[in-house]
């Protein structure tokens, strides 16, 4: 005798898949948005300007480079993700909460794209999160 979570229903399998796709897709475009981010601060950081009183003071230079080796590092987990490996969302997961912090810390700097980034990130978490491969 099988349980109804053990039979595979092909709906929650069709979705299984779609989920899994969507969140390493949402994960690429954090990466490249990322990596997007990385390059404009490391080749003109006078685009870029903080008030006196912001506490992380950090060279853009710096930042930059942090969000394009986070971004590349993104962009693995995503394509990992996309073959179903579970170190990838073990990656995933932990590699978008650290480009929420990154993310955060930026804000001063370029708020309107550090909280689009902080927003897909979520939303990244959530579904690889959700995603039972196990159950599909």
């Amino acid at each position: 005798m099988t349980h109804a979570g053990e039979t595979g229903h092909p709906v929650r399998q069709g979705f299984a898949a779609a989920t899994s796709i969507a969140a390493s897709i949402l994960l690429l475009a954090v990466a490249v948005l990322s990596v997007l981010q990385g390059i404009s601060a490391v080749a003109n950081d006078s685009l870029f300007v903080v008030g006196p009183d912001y506490v992380y003071s950090l060279d853009t230079t710096t930042w930059g480079w942090i969000h394009i080796v986070l971004g590349v590092l993104l962009g693995i987990a995503a394509v990992g993700l996309m073959t179903g490996a579970t170190w990838a969302r073990i990656t995933a997961i932990g590699l978008a909460a650290l480009s929420i912090v990154s993310n955060f810390l930026w804000l001063p700097y370029y708020p309107a794209w550090s909280l689009l980034v902080i927003a897909l990130d979520v939303v990244v978490i959530w579904a690889v999160a959700t995603w039972r491969p196990e159950a599909a």
